[in-house]
C-alpha cells in the first residue's frame, strides 16, 4: 500500500517485521493527534505481515471500555484462550480468572502480565508474529501494563509489537518502547492527498482547507469532501472568520455536520451505537428497538460510511462516535444509557450493566452504589486494580450514606496505589479521612497515604503516618495494628529512623497480637533492641523467626522481616538460602512486586558471602523491575549495592559516576543502602591504598544512622583504613560496639573479622595468632573475599617480620581469589606486595568464568545448571522460552562448553 507522505515511518514498520521474522523481537510505538495516520498504517503492517504469512493478533481501545478489567487483553487473546494449557499452571490460571473464566484469586497483575508474554509467545511457536493495539490510551491499565510487560521483555521471539496512541494533552507514556511521533504532511504531501480527494475543489477553497488542516490527513480529506465545501462556499462559518478552531475539533465538528444532516431516527440510533461500542450487534439493534426506532434507520448512516455494519457496529473514525455520543442531549444519553441496563440482565454483562446505571444517574443512589461495589469487588478478583479504583470511587460518589461513601472511597485509594496512581491515592485517602471518624476507615486511609508518601518522600514519612494509624487501632483491631507496625518498623529500618522504630517498638510492647504475628513482632522488637546497642537482647527473637511457622496468610512478610533481620545478625548463609526459596515462591505466584524486596535481601546476603556475579544478577533484575513497577525507592536501594560492587571489582569510574547519580537521591529514599553505597567507596579507596580518603569516607558510615544496622559489617574496613593510615585511635570506639556485637551474634564470620581487626591493631607478639585464628574462622563461612581480605593483611604482616615463605604462600592465596571474585584492585594491591617483598607479582589472570557473564545469562546458566528445562526458567524469570535459548546460546562460548549437560561444575 502506497501511502502519501508515510514512506519513512513504512519503511520503519518494515524493518520491525522484517526483523521479527528473523527472530529478532522488536516493539515500535506511533503517537500523533486523531486523524494523523496512525490506524492506517497499522493497516499497511497488518497487510505486509499477512502477506508474508505471519500471524495477526489486533485489538483496538475503545473509550467506553477503558475501565473494564482486562477488556482490552480479552479483545486480544480470547480467540486463543484454546491454548492455555500449554501455559505454567498459575498463568493459565490468572488469565481464566482475569476473563472472569473461573473462580479464585490468582489473578494477581503480575501474573496476567507474565501470561500474556507467554501465550504471545506460544502464538509465536506456530508462525512469526505482529500484534497490533489501535488507541492504546483507551485500554484499561491492566491491559495496557501486561501487553508493555510482555512487549518489553521479548529479545528473541519472531514477535513484532506495533502499539498506536493518540497524542493528548497529558501525554499517554509507552515506557520503554520505542516512539515515532507522526508530524502533519509537508505540504507537497498535503496537496496531492487533497488532489487525490477533492479534485474539483476551488482555489480558494483548496488553500483555506490546507491551511487549516495543518497537514492532518483526515482533516484534509473530510475538510474537503464536496458536501463541506459547498456548505462553506457562501463564507458563512464563524471559524473560518474569526481563527480556525484545533485540528481534532475541526474534524469532530465535520463529522457533526454530516451526523446533524442524517434523519433524526437516525441520529438517535447512532447514539445508541457510539453509547456501548462493544456490544453485540444484536444488543445494540434491541436497545434502538426498545426506545422506538428500527434496525432500518442505521442505513442513511452506513450509506454516509459513518459505519461500517457486520458482526458488530464499527465507526469510520473515533472522532465519528464522539460526535455521535457528545453533540447528543443529556437527556437522551441518560434515556440509552438506562436502555442498556435494562436490555443487559445476563450474569454476564453485570459490569456492563452497573457502569450503565451509573451512567445514567446524577444523584445519590445507593443501589446504584452497591451494584458498582459488585464491580469493584469482582475487579478484585481478576486482578485489575485500576479497575477496583474507578468502580469504588463512582461507588462512593454515588453513596447516600456518608460512612459507605468515606469507606469505598478509602478503598479507591488503596486500588489507586495499587495500580501505580500514587498521586489519585493520596487525593482519594484525603477525602475519606474528610469525610469519616471511623477508626478501621482513618487506619485504611492513613495507612495508604504512607505507603504513598514512601515512594514520594522518604521511608521515614511512611513510618510516620503508619504509626498515627497503628496507634488508632492497636487495642480494637490486633490484627490490622500489627500490619500497620510492621509496615512502620520496615520503613523506618529503610530509613535508618531510629527513633520512630522506637516509637514503634513501644506499640508493639502494648500489643496482643494474633499468634500468627506473634514471631514477626517479637523479631521487630529485636531490631529495636539492636539499633539501641543492645544485641544481647535482640539475637534471640530475630533468629527465631527463621524457624517459626509461617501462618495467617503472612508467609511472605514473616520471611522477609527474617531475612533483613539475617542480614543484621551476621546469619548470611541461612539469609541467602532462606531468601532464595522465598524468591523462588514469589516468581512462582507470580508477585512480582515482591520480587524487588526479595532481591534486596539476596542481593546484599550474596554480596556479603563474596558471590558478586550471583549480586550482580540480583541487582541488575531488581534494578529492572523496580523500575517497571514504578518503585523509586526499591530501584535506589538496587543501584546502590550497584555502587558497592563497581568498588568491588575496581571499576572507579563507574563507581563514582553511579555513586553520584544515586546518593543524593537514595539518602533520603533508603538510607541503609545509601549507606552501603557510601561503604563502597570507602572500600575503594582502602584497595587502592588511598587510606586517608578511606578513613574518613568509613569513619561517617560507622558512626551514621545505619551504624547498627548492617553496616557494622563495615568496621573492619575502617579498622584496616585506620591502622594504614597511622590513626588506629580513630577505631577504636567503633571497633569495640563491633567486637560487642560480635560476641553476641556468634558466627563465625562475625568472630573471624573481629578478630582480623584486633590482629591489626595488635603487638606483634599477638598478632600472629589472631591471623592464624581468623583465617581458620573463615574456612566455610564467609565467603572467599573475607578470606582473601585476612589473607591480604596476614601476609602483608609477615612479609614486614621476613616471614618469605609463609608471606608469598598468604599473598598467592590473595592474588589468585581476588582474581576469580574479578576484584581487579584487591588483586593488584596483593600483586604488589609480592612484588615489593622481591618478587615477580604473577601476571594479571583471566577472572572466573561465570564473571564473564551479563547478569541475566548468569541466572538462566544457574537455573539450566540445576536442571529447569527453559520454560521452566522462563517462568520464573518472566521471559520467553527462546528468550532463555537466547541468553543460553550466548552464555556457552564465554563458559567453553558446548551444552547444559556441562553446567553442573560451574555452579556448585
Amino acid at each position: 500500500m502506497s501511502l502519501v507522505g508515510r514512506g519513512v515511518e513504512q519503511a520503519r514498520i518494515r524493518h520491525l517485521l522484517t526483523d521479527a521474522r528473523g527472530e529478532r523481537s522488536g516493539a515500535l510505538g506511533l503517537r500523533g493527534a486523531a486523524g494523523i495516520g496512525k490506524s492506517v498504517l497499522l493497516d499497511d503492517a497488518v497487510s505486509i505481515a499477512e502477506a508474508e504469512g505471519m500471524r495477526v493478533v489486533r485489538a483496538a481501545g475503545v473509550e467506553s471500555d477503558s475501565e473494564l478489567a482486562y477488556g482490552g487483553l480479552h479483545q486480544l487473546l480470547f480467540p486463543h484462550l484454546d491454548r492455555l494449557d500449554a501455559l505454567p499452571a498459575p498463568q493459565a490460571r490468572a488469565l481464566r480468572c482475569a476473563f472472569g473464566l473461573s473462580e479464585g484469586d490468582d489473578a494477581n497483575r503480575f501474573l496476567i502480565s507474565a501470561a500474556t508474554l507467554s501465550l504471545l509467545a506460544d502464538l509465536a511457536e506456530d508462525a512469526p508474529l505482529l500484534c497490533v493495539v489501535d488507541d492504546l490510551q483507551w485500554l484499561d491499565q491492566g491491559s495496557v501494563e501486561a501487553l508493555l510487560f510482555a512487549a518489553r521483555r521479548f529479545v528473541a521471539d519472531p514477535i513484532a509489537v506495533l502499539f498506536a496512541v493518540r497524542e493528548t494533552s497529558v501525554p499517554f507514556e509507552i515506557a520503554g518502547v520505542e516512539v515515532i511521533e507522526l508530524p502533519g504532511l509537508a505540504a507537497p504531501d498535503a496537496a496531492r492527498l487533497l488532489d487525490d480527494h477533492a479534485p474539483q475543489l476551488a482555489e480558494r477553497l483548496r488553500t483555506r482547507v490546507l491551511a487549516e488542516s495543518l497537514g492532518n490527513p483526515l482533516a484534509i480529506i473530510e475538510l474537503g469532501s464536496s458536501r463541506l465545501a459547498a456548505r462553506d462556499a457562501d463564507d458563512s462559518d464563524p471559524a473560518g472568520q474569526v481563527r480556525p478552531l484545533p485540528v481534532t475539533r475541526r474534524v469532530q465538528e465535520a463529522f457533526r455536520h454530516q451526523i446533524v444532516a442524517l434523519p433524526e431516527p437516525t441520529q438517535r440510533a447512532l447514539l445508541v451505537a457510539a453509547t456501548d461500542t462493544a456490544a453485540p450487534l444484536a444488543t445494540i439493534l434491541h436497545v434502538i428497538e426498545s426506545l422506538g426506532d428500527a434496525a432500518g434507520d442505521l442505513a442513511p448512516a452506513e450509506h454516509d460510511r459513518l459505519v461500517r455494519i457486520d458482526s458488530r457496529i464499527t465507526f469510520r473514525h473515533p472522532l465519528v462516535r464522539a460526535a455521535a455520543y457528545q453533540d447528543a442531549p443529556l437527556h437522551r444519553r441518560i434515556e440509552v444509557h438506562r436502555a442498556y441496563a435494562e436490555a443487559l440482565h445476563a450474569d454476564a454483562d453485570a459490569d456492563r450493566r452497573a457502569w450503565h446505571l451509573a451512567a445514567a444517574t446524577t444523584k445519590p443512589d445507593e443501589a446504584v452504589a452497591a451494584e458498582l461495589e459488585g464491580v469493584a469487588e469482582r475487579a478484585w478478583h481478576r486482578g485489575g486494580a485500576m479497575a477496583v479504583c474507578a468502580a469504588y470511587e463512582r461507588a462512593g460518589r454515588l453513596s447516600a450514606d456518608r460512612e459507605l461513601k468515606a469507606r469505598r472511597i478509602a478503598r479507591a485509594s488503596q486500588a489507586a496505589f495499587d495500580a501505580g496512581k500514587a498521586d489519585r491515592a493520596a487525593r482519594l485517602a484525603a477525602e475519606a479521612l474528610a469525610l469519616t471518624a471511623d477508626t478501621g476507615v482513618r487506619t485504611d486511609a492513613i495507612y495508604t497515604r504512607g505507603a504513598v508518601e514512601y515512594e514520594r518522600t522518604s521511608p521515614r514519612a511512611d513510618a510516620e503516618l503508619t504509626l498515627e494509624a497503628a496507634a488508632l487501632v492497636r487495642d480494637t483491631d490486633p490484627e490490622r495494628a500489627a500490619l500497620t507496625l510492621y509496615e512502620a518498623a520496615h520503613a523506618a529500618r529503610h530509613g535508618a529512623a531510629h527513633d520512630v522504630l522506637e516509637r514503634a517498638a513501644d506499640l508493639m510492647r502494648g500489643l496482643t497480637p494474633p499468634e500468627h504475628w506473634a514471631p514477626v513482632i517479637a523479631a521487630l522488637l529485636g531490631w529495636a533492641e539492636l539499633f539501641a546497642g543492645r544485641p544481647e537482647a535482640a539475637v534471640g527473637p530475630m533468629r527465631d523467626l527463621h524457624t517459626a511457622t509461617p501462618g495467617g496468610g503472612h508467609d511472605l512478610m514473616q520471611r522477609i522481616t527474617a531475612g533483613f533481620g539475617g542480614l543484621m545478625i551476621a546469619d548470611d548463609d541461612n539469609v541467602a538460602a532462606g531468601t532464595a526459596d522465598m524468591l523462588a515462591v514469589v516468581r512462582a505466584n507470580g508477585a512480582l512486586g515482591w520480587v524487588p524486596y526479595t532481591l534486596n535481601v539476596l542481593a546484599v546476603a550474596r554480596l556479603l558471602r563474596g558471590e558478586f556475579a550471583d549480586a550482580r544478577a540480583c541487582v541488575a533484575e531488581g534494578a529492572s523491575v523496580s523500575e517497571e513497577l514504578g518503585n523509586t525507592t526499591e530501584h535506589l536501594a538496587h543501584r546502590s549495592v550497584e555502587v558497592w560492587l563497581h568498588a568491588v571489582s575496581g571499576d572507579e569510574a563507574r563507581c563514582r559516576a553511579l555513586a553520584e547519580e544515586v546518593l543524593p537521591r537514595a539518602r533520603d529514599r533508603h538510607r541503609v543502602n545509601a549507606e552501603i553505597a557510601a561503604w563502597g567507596l570507602g572500600m575503594l579507596d582502602l584497595s587502592a591504598r588511598r587510606f586517608g580518603d578511606a578513613l574518613d569516607r568509613l569513619d561517617q558510615v560507622c558512626r551514621g544512622p545505619a551504624s547498627r544496622d548492617l553496616l557494622v559489617r563495615a568496621v573492619p574496613d575502617l579498622v584496616e583504613a585506620a591502622v594504614r593510615a597511622g590513626l588506629p585511635e580513630r577505631a577504636h570506639e567503633p571497633l569495640a560496639a563491633f567486637r560487642h556485637w560480635a560476641e553476641h551474634v556468634d558466627r563465625p564470620v562475625a568472630t573471624g573479622l573481629a578478630l582480623r581487626c584486633r590482629a591489626l591493631l595488635a603487638d606483634d607478639d599477638d598478632a600472629d595468632a589472631l591471623y592464624a585464628e581468623a583465617l581458620r574462622r573463615h574456612e566455610g563461612h564467609g565467603g572467599p573475599y573475607e578470606c582473601a581480605r585476612t589473607q591480604l593483611v596476614y601476609g602483608e604482616w609477615l612479609r614486614r617480620r621476613r616471614r618469605r615463605i609463609e608471606a608469598r604462600a598468604h599473598l598467592a592465596a590473595a592474588v589468585s581469589a581476588f582474581e576469580r571474585l574479578d576484584a581487579r584492585l584487591w588483586a593488584e594491591r596483593a600483586r604488589g606486595e609480592l612484588a615489593a617483598f622481591g618478587e615477580r607479582g604473577d601476571e594479571p589472570r583471566r577472572s572466573g568464568p561465570l564473571t564473564l557473564l551479563t547478569p541475566q545469562e548468569l541466572q538462566v546458566v544457574r537455573l539450566a545448571a540445576t536442571g529447569h528445562t527453559n520454560k521452566e526458567i522462563a517462568a520464573q524469570l518472566f521471559l520467553s522460552p527462546r528468550t532463555v535459548g537466547h541468553h543460553l546460546y550466548k552464555a556457552y562460548p564465554k563458559l567453553g562448553v558446548t551444552g547444559r549437560a556441562e553446567l553442573a561444575g560451574f555452579v556448585e
